[in-house]
């Protein structure tokens, strides 16, 4: 049976070439799993692609680039699959799933750990905590380790311990051109630089090579829950309490709805309330000095901020995110000035659903001091990141709740320098792609994909266009 894609038609004897040169599986339109193979976390992207390729290794990687190529096909690659811009599916095109490739290596000795890019930042957590050891990972644990790092990679260690793009040693990466290529400080170093920071541009990365850092099995964590008329005050204490934090203790502030659950006391369930998150990375009880001012910023709701295991701190939002709801997420690097706080209080009354926040990140520590030209990730002197994200289990009014989050960072970026976290572009525009790169770091991303990817075959990501497709 033939299938038409997005560039024409694929016949029966080209697909099974393709399956008899793989030791994972093609799923086509019509397979029974089909349906099951095509989803995202993301329900806000339902695309139908020609063919879904379940990747069990590199080779299968290496045989689906060469196929995309031969057959001129848009690709879409899938790690974690949480694919906030839906750059992970496709429509008549193919995606190179990852996510059976799960394996893991940890050195205890030289602290590092080889990861394969279906790993979860929970699958990756529950390796490394065997050996108390830990790297800047996601707020939720069902975020894919690959796209979360390529991009950056912002959690509760980046004052300890950076971003976890800061982390990577090395990565082998299928090119556009089927080779795998291994880069490093010493191997490949333009690509090794670009890996950190400049998203999925350059290729497949089949493994991924970190740093580790002596991290938990306990630490000082959890979240204080203040109500929303005290916002201004806590974010006010908060912002002139972070001048002074050790670069041990992460903290951010999320403008959000009281969930119903059973630590809120149910007369605040659904009304909108101010939390403080944090994570103090060292001893927990050097950790209590350090939090205490942050149960002063206000008048608590709720206290949940103590010793708990590190892995309990990486899932705990996770009943709050599940699969299947609409998600957009934007974002703009600002300074925590009086107006800002002021317009963040104000766009906190107008979020359109119970799930849609903002969150505040306090950067700087391990973070800033990353010399601006080690990696693609350059916005290294910026303080705060402001993410906007609209959120519904519904598609009814979707695009409405979109508006809105594009509309309330518009007005947050007014207040910064008008770069995004690369992350988190949104829809991944050129325009806001362009601004989280500085001119000559986006000059320089571009050579590298003219290296490695001339005619742009990885374009489903915060693209950096070749010189010939510009």
């Amino acid at each position: 049976m033939s299938i038409d894609t997005a560039e024409g038609v694929l016949g029966d004897a080209t697909i099974g070439e393709l399956e008899a040169g793989l030791r994972g599986e093609v799923v086509r339109p019509g397979d029974a799993g089909y349906d099951d193979a095509r989803a995202i976390w993301n329900a806000a992207h339902d695309r139908r692609p020609a063919l879904v390729v379940r990747c069990a290794g590199t080779a299968d990687v290496m045989r689906a680039v060469e196929f995309a190529r031969s057959q001129d096909l848009l690709v879409a690659v899938r790690g974690g699959a949480h694919s906030i811009a839906g750059f992970s599916t496709c429509d008549g095109g193919i995606v190179i799933d990852l996510s059976a490739m799960k394996g893991s290596r940890v050195d205890p000795v030289q602290r590092r750990i080889v990861a394969q890019p279906g790993m979860t930042w929970g699958d990756f957590d529950h390796e490394t905590q065997a050996f108390g050891r830990a790297v800047t990972g996601g707020l939720v644990s069902t975020t894919g380790i690959a796209g979360f790092t390529l991009g950056g990679g912002v959690g509760w260690l980046v004052r300890r311990h950076g971003l976890a793009c800061d982390n990577l040693v090395g990565a082998d990466i299928v090119t556009a051109d089927g080779r795998l290529v291994h880069a490093s400080a010493e191997e490949n170093p333009d690509l090794f630089w670009a890996l950190r920071g400049g998203g999925g541009n350059f290729g497949v990365v089949t493994s991924f090579e970190y740093q580790l850092h002596p991290v938990g099995p306990q630490v000082l964590a959890g979240l204080i829950f203040y109500p929303a008329a005290e916002a201004r005050q806590v974010i006010t204490r908060w912002r002139d309490l972070t001048a002074g934090m050790p670069d041990e203790l992460t903290t951010l502030v999320n403008l959000t709805t009281a969930p119903p659950l059973p630590f809120l006391p149910e007369e605040v369930h659904g009304t909108r309330v101010v939390v403080v998150g944090g994570m103090y990375a060292g001893a927990p009880e050097a950790g209590e000095a350090a939090v205490r001012p942050l149960r002063g910023l206000g008048t608590p709701i709720a206290d949940l901020m103590g010793p708990m295991p590190y892995t309990g701190m990486q899932t705990l939002l996770d009943p709050l995110w599940t699969r299947g709801a609409h998600n957009y997420f934007t974002s703009a690097f600002i300074e925590a000035s009086d107006p800002a706080i002021d317009e963040l209080t104000r766009l906190h009354h107008t979020t359109p659903t119970p799930s849609s926040e903002l969150h505040m990140h306090h950067l700087g520590g391990a973070y800033g001091r990353v010399p601006a030209d080690a990696t693609a990730f350059s916005q290294r002197d910026a303080s705060f990141l402001c993410n906007v994200i609209a959120r519904s289990p519904e598609p009814t009014g979707f695009d409405e709740h979109v508006a809105w989050a594009r509309g309330a960072r518009d007005e947050i970026a007014r207040h910064g320098h008008g770069a995004a976290y690369v992350n988190f572009t949104g829809d991944g525009a050129e325009d806001k792609v362009r601004a989280s790169y500085p001119g000559p770091v986006y000059d320089r991303l571009v050579q590298v994909k003219n290296k490695y990817d001339p005619t742009n075959l990885f374009r489903l990501n915060q693209n950096i266009r070749p010189s010939s497709a510009s």
